[in-house]
C-alpha cells in the first residue's frame, strides 16, 4: 500500500516537495513540453491534496484571466502578482 495514502485511498494532506510539485504544474499548464507530463499530473492529483488544490486554484486563474481580460495581453507581472497573492493568502 502506498504510504502516502490512507487504507480507504484518500490524498494526502502534505505534501514533503510542494515547492518542485507547484512548479512542475504551473509548467504543465503553460503547457510546456514535459515528457509523460499526462501521467504525471495524474499521480500528483490523485495522491496530493495541496498539489490537487493548487493545480484546480491556479487553473481557475487562468481561466479567469482568460475571460476577464478580453482578448487584451495580459502582462506577466500581473500574472506574477497574482501568484504571489495567492501564496501570501496560503
Amino acid at each position: 500500500m502506498d504510504k502516502n495514502l490512507s487504507s480507504a485511498g484518500e490524498r494526502k494532506v502534505n505534501c514533503a516537495e510542494q515547492q518542485k510539485c507547484f512548479q512542475l504544474l504551473e509548467s504543465i499548464l503553460d503547457g510546456e513540453n514535459i515528457p509523460e507530463s499526462d501521467k504525471i499530473l495524474k499521480e500528483k492529483l490523485e495522491k496530493c491534496d495541496p498539489c490537487y488544490r493548487y493545480f484546480h486554484l491556479e487553473m481557475a486563474i487562468k481561466e479567469l484571466l482568460k475571460t476577464k481580460c478580453c482578448q487584451q495581453i495580459t502582462p506577466q507581472d500581473l500574472f506574477e502578482n497574482i501568484r504571489k497573492k495567492v501564496q501570501e493568502v496560503k
